[in-house]
């Protein structure tokens, strides 16, 4: 069957809430970059995509009935034509707002730590910075002006590219409603997931990354904020 939804907005835009949103759908499950952190044997796909080799999607995502976030909106071009049945959700905040938790976020956990602290193999890390911030912002995240024209180029371009049908531009901070109706699905009762803050970001994957590596001998001192 394949995909039935893909995420085209980049991290940080409420791309984990969305997730646990569409799973409780009915799109479970849905894929995040949780999953490449899980399982090594994604981030050595991801590594090959990252790295222009030819990815079998239907492997890839196998399973899976949504996929939201980086990695997998990096390619939301040859996801969309790859499933043209699939519904598209740009997910979307004030970029000001946007560029804040970022670099708070996913530009501080991929930057704070030496590269002799990784593994033998590329992991969701390697994965990040070569598709974030190398392929994405080119090596310039830290330049603000720079980030915000590429985010929102991005969601410019988006918006260009997939017919008004098919897409739907959202904040999760407008909650069940046009997300169901997009979809065609009911509202379920309960409140819409909010997760992920950024405070959260930093308790669950900075923190426990850095103190992952300082309990391995082999890593050696980190470098302090």
């Amino acid at each position: 069957m394949g995909l039935a939804v893909i995420g085209a907005g980049f991290g940080r835009t409420g791309t984990l809430s969305l997730k646990l949103a569409l799973e409780l759908l009915g799109f479970d499950p849905c894929y995040h970059m949780v999953e490449v952190i899980a399982r090594a044997e994604h981030a050595a796909l991801w590594w090959d995509a990252a790295s222009e080799k030819l990815v079998n999607w239907g492997t890839l995502f196998g399973g899976y009935k949504a996929a939201v976030d980086w990695p997998s909106a990096h390619y939301w071009r040859e996801l969309a034509a790859r499933y043209p049945e699939a519904r598209i959700i740009l997910t979307v905040r004030d970029p000001e707002s946007w560029y804040r938790s970022v670099y708070a976020t996913i530009y501080r956990a991929l930057t704070r730590l030496p590269d002799d602290t990784r593994g033998p193999g590329p992991d969701h890390r390697d994965v990040a910075t070569r598709l974030v911030l190398e392929k994405t912002f080119h090596g310039r995240f830290g330049d603000r002006e720079y980030a915000l024209s590429v985010y929102e180029r991005h969601n410019q371009e988006v918006q260009r590219a997939i017919p008004a049908e098919r897409l739907l531009v959202y904040e999760v901070a407008d909650g069940w409603a046009p997300l169901c109706r997009f979809l065609g699905r009911p509202v379920p009762e309960g409140e819409f997931p909010k997760v992920n803050s950024a405070a959260h970001f930093i308790s669950r994957f900075v923190t426990a990354d850095i103190e992952a590596r300082q309990s391995t001998p082999a890593c050696g001192p980190l470098l302090e904020e």
